[in-house]
């Protein structure tokens, strides 16, 4: 079912996936307006979206998630949100209030709008990091949603994405001021890579410091399966779709969806290899120190950190849980997705992959001239 005519906002609309998906929605759906609401909100992005919109309008909304006048504005007269919009933080530099503020508290305030201005649906862009994996790393392989895991989520960054989920889902059914029911669903991506993942570039950053040789962080048998930014906005264009038929609303509505593609099972840093390695990037065999020396490191790093606190901000540059995160067999099934809300990936592995690589070979001259300038 189409989403023409409808009016949608966009939140995080500057983002990896926002982006991506401003995009798609342009170019598949005949949407009378795309609001796009962002901290900062670039000029060129804007100018390049003027040569593909057609008749849609584009409007701008920029400022904070937690300006609850600007998402009021941002919300009047709309049908559908799209809340992309999130603090992203693996390694715990960014404290907890300001995740909590930002990724709790700002989605709570955009449900509330979404209430007070009759919009009728709400994606939720959230993250596989809020399924685990635990701290035992016990595994879990193509995994679905009905699969049984015990996991206490002890990282801010997953936390904080694993309550505003939480809250997502809760507001399913909310009543509308004008008596119409609110429908809601949560998307669980795993890690997505594609054109403008500022992690590969930060991985492909330390390969040229390591001389063109990339670090092992992960065992080759710890694999997952990233999914590519295109598929991953298709995901949130497909859901919107199905929240838009009655039957398939009923459906959906409160429940959460993890989004995979037919990208192979991988290490994380085996997939890093399997994109740079054209580019002349070799990789380690084996991580610098075994496993369990690296994560009793992590530990001292932390028990540091905690002892720094009073009087210095100090962020390891590894921790316990993304150790275990990175060496964890953790993937999971489309197969729900697909059968509820008709999501199949339009993109092939090998396209993704050469995708994904012709951007990272223009981003190469460039980041070699960064670092040879420090």
């Amino acid at each position: 079912m189409s989403l023409q005519g409808d009016v949608c906002v966009v939140t995080g609309a500057c983002g990896f996936l926002g982006e991506r998906l401003v995009r798609l929605l342009l170019e598949e759906d005949k949407l009378t307006e795309i609001r796009m609401l962002d901290i900062h909100v670039r000029p060129q992005l804007i100018q390049c979206l003027e040569e593909i919109r057609g008749d849609t309008l584009v409007s701008v909304f920029e400022g904070d998630i937690s300006d609850s006048e600007l998402l009021r504005r941002a919300c009047k007269g709309a049908s559908l949100v799209f809340h992309t919009a999130s603090l992203i933080d693996v390694t715990g530099k960014v404290v907890y209030s300001e995740l909590h503020r930002v990724n709790v508290k700002g989605t709570q305030l955009l449900l509330e709008t979404c209430v007070q201005e009759n919009v009728v649906s709400f994606i939720y862009t959230s993250s596989i990091e809020v399924a685990g994996p635990n701290a035992n790393g016990d595994p879990i392989i193509n995994g679905d949603e009905n699969t049984p895991y015990t996991c206490s989520l002890k990282f801010p960054y997953s936390r904080t994405k694993k309550e505003a989920e939480q809250v997502t889902l809760q507001a399913q059914g909310e009543v509308l001021q004008n008596g119409g029911r609110l429908a809601t669903c949560a998307l669980r991506p795993m890690y997505i890579y594609g054109e403008g993942c500022r992690f590969l570039l930060g991985h492909m950053g330390d390969g040229i410091r390591n001389g063109d040789m990339l670090y092992r962080t992960s065992r080759p048998e710890a694999q997952v399966n990233p999914v590519y930014v295109g598929n991953a906005a298709l995901a949130h264009l497909q859901a919107a779709r199905a929240l838009r038929d009655p039957q398939r609303r009923a459906a959906i509505g409160g429940n959460f969806y993890y989004i995979s593609d037919d990208t192979p099972p991988v290490s994380y840093s085996d997939f890093n290899h399997a994109v740079l390695s054209p580019l002349g990037f070799s990789i380690q065999e084996k991580p610098i120190l075994p496993i369990p020396v690296l994560y009793l490191l992590c530990f001292l790093m932390e028990m540091l950190q905690i002892l720094l606190c009073p009087f210095k901000r100090f962020t390891p540059p590894i921790n316990r849980q993304l150790l275990t995160m990175l060496n964890t067999p953790f993937s999971f099934s489309y197969r729900r997705a697909q059968r509820d809300m008709g999501y199949a990936p339009r993109y092939s592995w090998e396209e993704a992959r050469k995708r994904t690589m012709d951007w990272v070979a223009s981003q190469l001259p460039k980041e070699r001239e960064r670092i040879k300038a420090k």
